[in-house]
């Protein structure tokens, strides 16, 4: 199946590694060109170079945080894609912990380091994306936006502001042919995943394997899930085939999410 997506342009958030990595390398793949972000320079580097060595899309780089420089990177895209029709926000998690153990002065940092800087980059591109009749805001978050996951309030209760930011965007730029997703991440085996099993032991004095032992076997699929297959359904939502899915939040949970 032929996505559209060569020659698309597309700027990945925090994709170093991980989930961002993943969705980074798959657009590639598909011949989009692509700008990676993340904090340091070393293991951005060595994606970037990991992407053009297959010789598919080209990939860029911008080392930085998301929080100090969303004008920056927003010129970066201009300078090096020649402007966005792909925005993957991903923009990782904030600290584990309970809603009783969060300090109130937590939040607002947390808040200013993953949430506010989606929006002002959505606002950003979006003129481009409306004026050109294509564009794809897709949001990662986390599936504990449908069913919050323990320890983990900050999560919880931040990505579902973005739900509802994401939610009411949507009706607002659908005619102009943006569609605006959020696709929820169960357990995939990542960094951030192993982070969080090491805390949770740590919090109920059990061992990491233990932790990551009871999840699996409470994920109907039994086992976590691969960062391929997550890049996989990012990529078809990116493209030109999912023109008419918008406005959705989709999971790629192995089953996880009992609701319907």
């Amino acid at each position: 199946m032929d996505l559209g997506l060569k020659g698309k342009r597309a700027l990945v958030l925090s994709s170093s590694r991980g989930l961002g990595r993943g969705i980074a390398e798959a657009l590639a793949a598909e011949g989009a060109d692509v700008l990676l972000t993340a904090r340091t320079a070393e293991r951005l580097d060595e994606a970037v170079a990991a992407i053009n060595a297959r010789g598919q899309g080209r990939a860029h780089a911008f080392a930085g945080s998301l929080k100090e420089n969303v004008e920056a990177i927003y010129a970066a895209a201009q300078e090096h894609l020649g402007g966005v029709d792909i925005l993957v926000a991903n923009t990782g998690g904030p600290p584990a912990g309970t809603a009783l153990t969060v300090q109130p002065e937590a939040w607002t940092p947390q808040f200013e380091a993953m949430v506010t800087p989606v929006f002002r980059l959505a606002g950003l591109v979006l003129p481009g994306m409306r004026q050109a009749g294509f564009g794809r805001i897709l949001v990662v978050a986390s599936s504990g936006v449908e069913q919050p996951i323990p320890n983990l309030v900050m999560s919880n209760a931040l990505r579902a502001s973005i739900a509802g930011w994401a939610k009411t965007l949507s009706a607002e730029v659908a005619a102009d042919g943006v569609t605006v997703n959020m696709i929820l991440p169960g357990r995939i085996e990542t960094d951030r995943t192993g982070e969080l099993d090491t805390a949770n032991a740590k919090a109920q004095g059990k061992s990491r394997e233990e932790i990551a032992e009871a999840a699996r076997a409470a994920i109907p699929a039994k086992r976590y899930g691969k960062v391929q297959e997550f890049a996989d359904v990012a990529c078809f939502l990116a493209s030109e085939r999912a023109s008419y899915v918008t406005g959705s939040m989709i999971r790629v949970d192995g089953g996880a999410v009992r609701s319907i």
